[in-house]
């Protein structure tokens, strides 16, 4: 079956998942997290990719991002990977495959779906148990968007500028968002997308999507096609 074509036109928000193969480990302490954060900013920079949000797991990694070019997400994580695999190989006197293949991407209808999709990158160091506050996790883009704290990769998107008229009301009004747990549905309709390659986003949008693009934005119905 031939490979699905990717989703990424510039000025669309894209949710992007990269995992270690066999979910091995791909950050065992702060050198490792350093070096793949130096590329990223780097590459991102480079292609012309403004990232949102974003936390690195022991063998994952999330990103919220927004291409200012098409397919530039694509030459970014192209590029990060190879230095990361690189260096990641050379460190721990390895060789061989480090990622699991192509990473995963879903299209994300901004106004409807980008800032659950923030809680739901952020919330993930909670769900696996390793903090109880997501502030905690030195690893992501809570701090920033949470807590105000500089960072280099960041660019607020205007859906989160949009949440106040100032940077006090805005932290504020998105630490409130964090009071209540992502559900479950918004959980599945994100886990979803991602797997399959698709849009998160109501059917004007994916509409919009597949006229932009000539690319198929919904799953094929299962079954055998009618004579």
């Amino acid at each position: 079956m031939p490979r699905r074509l990717r989703l990424c036109p510039a000025g669309y928000p894209l949710h992007v998942v990269q995992r270690g193969n066999n979910r091995q480990v791909c950050f065992t302490g702060e050198s490792d997290l350093k070096a793949y954060a130096h590329w990223l900013r780097e590459s991102a920079q480079r292609y012309k990719v403004q990232i949102h949000a974003w936390v690195f797991m022991t063998n994952h990694v999330h990103l919220l991002v927004t291409p200012l070019e098409n397919m530039a997400v694509a030459r970014m994580m192209q590029q990060v990977g190879r230095h990361y695999v690189r260096y990641f190989n050379h460190t721990y006197q390895r060789s061989g495959t480090l990622w699991e293949g192509r990473y995963h991407s879903s299209l994300i209808q901004a106004d409807r779906y980008l800032l659950g999709c923030m809680r739901y990158i952020e919330l993930n160091p909670v769900r696996a148990g390793m903090v109880e506050d997501p502030a905690d996790y030195s690893w992501s883009s809570y701090r920033v968007n949470g807590i105000g704290a500089r960072s280099d990769l960041a660019t607020l998107h205007a859906a989160y500028i949009q949440l106040g008229s100032s940077k006090r009301e805005r932290l504020s009004n998105y630490r409130e968002l964090f009071q209540s747990q992502v559900s479950t549905e918004l959980m599945q309709d994100i886990r979803f997308s991602l797997n399959k390659g698709l849009v998160l986003g109501s059917d004007q949008f994916q509409q919009e999507v597949e006229e932009l693009t000539g690319i198929r934005t919904k799953p094929r119905k299962r079954g055998r096609p009618r004579a």
